[in-house]
């Protein structure tokens, strides 16, 4: 018999302190499978130094006992008393979580740009350490102080700098604990790699590598900067010469770029072999890309796409789309992003929406430029570009043979995608005509198909499959998604599918969910296998926009939020950035019509920038998902509605 649970009461919370959710809970910090992250926190802090023109030397050793040493020749870590919490800085940094001097990008702050943003870095590379030791040169003086597991070991101390000593810097020196991480070794490779990229991102700036063991070191410096090191690594001869440039503002571009935003690219085109694809903000690797690789990728194709269109270079029923630019384009690409947002503390992947078109913004110009001063080099992209294009349709043909001539004529209503590969095309069935004519202006009608709907779509839970049709919405639905209504196990021909992605797309109000809730029981009771496959999808429009002031070296922006906690979230950043209170406008959109069609683009359609919710069954499977939505949609089950409502209602916000 299962034993007792204990009782649940105020004695029961457990708040951690310190880094003791560090500790608990590494993997939602860094890299568990080896200390490499946790050691290039300690290499970004001395990188971010010499990004702000404060250093010209970055020195890792990999020490014969295990330890690993960052040596930089930076401003050094403040280690007098911080003012509030009059604690010594230096020690500060190491052991609270959020807390750091990357925060305040405004005027006076000590960096403009950097990749520190949490706060937590060298934080969680102490809390994984078996000791960590910090010797910092500052102001004709040398502080040291060491920690063991997060805690302070050895107390700050400092001393004169003694006469010939270096003036400032910082060294960093950690024993990672092993208990933390899968393998104790760091990947030589991915380090090396590491810290040759932050040599090629940072001319003039030398890093080098040493290993007490052997004796080795490695050195690197780069004057020749990006086109060098993409030359280097190519696994096949360039088309054409390589495109290289970069461009940063000067703060009078656009009203929400800060000045020194910008990026610097080298692209170069095979049309063999593997790509060679690496991007960096602010000096950080985001491997999983972003929206500043999004921004090089609009920027590539707007441009090629109007060098072939003003030289009539496209065949007739060819359309190009931007994956035929890019499938063979190597890059590398290093933003600069004033208050960059990313994926997860290991910030692989960049999030800022404002990236797309800050990069897109000085790519495309210069590539026109670039493409009508080298008119033989663009006539050979575009060869390269078309037959990239034709490959893709010629895949995409043969799945439209075999879906056979007995097509239904498709609803009046909606707006079609000129693609017909499912890879690509998506259709957003959206709440009101107003919202579908905002959609079908804003949409991308390359691989965007909108169908707007009238009112409410009919509760079908307790409607039979043969009735289904009888409703004109439904009917609509299911004939331009291209697949007949079924049961979770009948055999379903999916060789009429049109649409890879079947979006809904509602209000961010009561409505809207309540609309989502209606479309979602339709899919789960009578298309169950389009959500099994991973075609249904939910966009997100967000409720409000914040009209933000200019604070510091941010220009005026507009903010958007998806619901009342990511509005307070955005006006509190707001006040840390230094913005007066009031000074922001706030607007509650009623609903999708009230957005122009940039405004819903760029929120809510535009695959870099939109949040989409992939819809699944959950660890139940379809039965635990039937009978929740059973109790909710059922004719017979208000008894049970009722009973939920009185046991839960308390939680739910009423919106008026």
């Amino acid at each position: 018999m299962p034993s007792k649970p204990a009782a649940y009461a105020e004695a029961s919370i457990r708040v951690l302190k310190g880094l003791e959710p560090v500790k608990q809970r590494p993997g939602m910090y860094t890299r568990t499978d080896n200390p490499l992250h946790v050691v290039q926190e300690v290499i970004d802090n001395a990188a971010d130094e010499a990004l702000a023109g404060y250093g010209r030397r970055i020195a890792l050793t990999l020490h014969a006992d295990g330890s690993v040493s960052v040596d930089d020749d930076g401003r050094g870590i403040p280690f007098g008393l911080h003012p509030d919490e009059q604690v010594p800085v230096v020690e500060i940094v190491f052991t609270r979580l959020h807390a750091g001097g990357k925060f305040d990008k405004g005027a006076g702050g000590a960096y403009s740009f950097s990749g520190g943003l949490h706060g937590v870095g060298v934080s969680v590379t102490n809390a994984l350490a078996r000791r960590l030791e910090v010797t910092v040169w500052r102001d004709g003086q040398v502080a040291t102080i060491a920690f063991a597991g997060g805690d302070v070991a050895e107390p700050l101390k400092t001393r004169p700098a003694a006469a010939g000593e270096r003036r400032h810097g910082t060294t960093v020196r950690v024993w990672p604990d092993v208990k933390y991480f899968d393998s104790a070794e760091l990947p030589r490779a991915e380090l090396t790699h590491l810290l040759r990229s932050k040599a090629v991102l940072l001319p003039g700036v030398t890093v080098t590598l040493a290993h007490e063991k052997t004796n080795e070191t490695q050195s690197w410096q780069f004057k020749g900067g990006l086109a060098d090191y993409l030359n280097q690594h190519l696994a096949a001869e360039p088309l054409v010469p390589l495109f290289e440039g970069e461009q940063y503002a000067s703060g009078q571009e656009a009203e929400d770029i800060a000045e020194g935003e910008g990026a610097a690219w080298c692209v170069a085109f095979t049309d063999e072999g593997a790509t060679l694809r690496e991007s960096y903000v602010n000096l950080i690797p985001t491997l999983v890309g972003g929206t500043h690789e999004a921004g090089l990728k609009d920027g590539l194709f707007a441009a090629i796409k109007g060098f072939v269109e003003l030289h009539a270079l496209l065949p007739k029923g060819v359309k190009l789309m931007p994956e035929d630019v890019f499938s063979r384009a190597s890059f590398v690409l290093s933003a600069k992003v004033l208050d960059p947002q990313f994926q997860g503390q290991i910030k692989e992947r960049l999030n800022s929406r404002g990236a797309l078109r800050l990069v897109s913004g000085f790519v495309r110009p210069a590539f026109e430029l670039w493409l009508n001063q080298h008119v033989e080099y663009g006539r050979k992209l575009a060869e390269l570009v078309i037959r990239q294009a034709q490959t893709r349709q010629r895949a995409s043909q043969k799945v439209e043979k075999r879906k056979g001539s007995g097509v239904a004529v498709l609803p009046g209503k909606l707006t079609d995608c000129e693609s017909r590969d499912l890879g690509f095309n998506e259709v957003f069935l959206v709440e009101g005509d107003s919202a579908g004519g905002s959609a079908k202006m804003g949409r991308d009608k390359e691989t965007q198909a909108i169908l707007p709907l009238r009112g409410k779509v009919l509760n079908s839970w307790e409607v039979e499959r043969d009735r289904l049709f009888a409703n004109n919405e439904i009917h609509d639905i299911s004939v331009a998604i291209g697949v007949d209504p079924h049961g979770p196990g009948d055999e379903v021909d999916f060789a009429g599918l049109r649409y890879g992605k079947v979006c809904i797309l509602s209000d961010a109000d009561v409505d809207g969910s309540h609309i989502q809730v209606l479309l979602l029981t339709l899919f789960l009771r009578h298309f169950p296998r389009l959500i099994e496959r991973g075609h249904v999808h939910i966009a997100r429009p967000p409720l409000y926009r914040i009209d933000a002031p200019a604070r510091g070296k941010k220009p005026a922006a507009k903010i958007y939020a998806l619901d009342d906690g990511e509005l307070e979230a955005a006006l509190d950043k707001l006040r840390k950035e230094g913005a007066r209170e009031g000074s922001w406008t706030i607007s509650r959109f009623k609903g999708l019509g009230e957005m122009n069609a940039e405004q819903l683009w760029e929120t809510t359609l535009n695959p870099d920038t939109r949040r989409l919710l992939p819809v699944g069954f959950g660890d139940g499977g379809i039965a635990a998902s039937v009978g929740v939505l059973a109790k909710l949609m059922g004719k017979g089950e208000a008894a049970a509605r009722r009973e939920l409502m009185e046991r839960h209602g308390d939680r739910i916000a009423v919106d008026v």
